[in-house]
């Protein structure tokens, strides 16, 4: 009989940017009692400057994965862990845009579970992908109240010819709580390159009196595309379409919807990816047009 040896590493990891900055030190086990079960604990200290707020925040986290990877693929992926988060943030009142600072302390246990039936991670050209995510959540400070934060995602693509057709779906909803009560950055929001192309990051949903992004407890987005392949490039013209609202049931009624084209650069390790996209229905200050690059498709 064989053993496995688990393998261990610590990381620190910085983040020096405009509107982030972030220091933090990880421990990892690999290999942790069954072959790729990954046990880790996390010291996060994250600065974020965003339209919707502005938050500084510590984070203590320990959980427990299978992962997946472009060498070997799994076809299921599961994690669940432990997260306790002190943050101070930085948002308005929405009726007001009266600044406002208030402080959180958040004890999180996030769990998930993943079907991957796709060809490829970042290029695929058949198959599903499933996700669901479920967050019970309890805000400690001041007078206590607990909520329950969930996402499913999907996603199927066919191939005919030298054309991939995909689709993918998103829902969530944060049930228990009104969104003021939540902390800005445990809501959700909707907009951007991973989310609904042709509108500006957190751009769509519920805004306060200045126009910035106030978050939502529901979300429901959707995205078609059609992946068309010349040898080493493709273009991939695209429809995006995205809600996110203040109640808590996903609705795809009074939906911001975003189209555009991008070009693709087939490599050994994945495409390259260049969206261009505007948004179809925007509302007065909205993006005109969106640009997004980066490594892998959109979805």
């Amino acid at each position: 009989a064989s053993s496995l040896r688990p393998e261990g590493a610590v990381t620190f990891r910085g983040v020096l940017g405009t509107q982030e900055q972030a220091l933090g030190a990880s421990i990892r086990r690999n290999n942790y009692k069954a072959r790729d079960r990954v046990l880790t604990g996390q010291l996060l200290l994250s600065h974020l400057d965003e339209d919707a707020y502005e938050a500084r925040s510590v984070t203590l986290a320990a959980g427990l994965e299978r992962q997946t990877n472009i060498i070997w693929q799994k076809k299921w992926t599961w994690s669940y862990g432990l997260e306790l988060t002190a943050s101070k943030e930085d948002d308005t009142v929405k009726a007001t845009g009266e600044p406002r600072r208030r402080k959180y302390l958040t004890g999180a246990v996030p769990s998930s579970l993943a079907y991957d039936g796709s060809d490829d991670l970042l290029n695929p050209t058949k198959g599903v992908r499933l996700a669901g995510r479920i967050s019970p959540e309890l805000s400690l400070q001041g007078s206590a109240f607990g909520y329950v934060k969930a996402q499913i995602d999907g996603s199927t693509y066919l191939p005919l010819g030298r054309t991939v057709f995909a689709g993918r779906v998103r829902l969530g909803s944060i049930i228990g709580a009104s969104a003021d009560r939540i902390a800005p950055t445990r809501r959700f929001y909707s907009g951007g390159g991973g989310s609904v192309r042709g509108y500006g990051y957190q751009e769509i949903g519920p805004i306060d009196v200045n126009g910035d992004p106030a978050g939502g407890r529901s979300l429901a987005e959707f995205a078609i595309e059609a992946r068309i392949r010349f040898g080493n490039f493709g273009v991939v013209p695209f429809f995006d379409g995205g809600n996110l609202n203040t109640g808590n049931r996903p609705t795809f009624k009074n939906m911001r919807y975003g189209a555009g084209l991008g070009v693709r650069y087939y490599t050994s390790f994945g495409p390259i990816r260049v969206d261009v996209g505007t948004p179809v229905n925007p509302r007065p200050g909205d993006s005109k047009v969106a640009v997004y690059v980066s490594l892998g498709q959109a979805f």
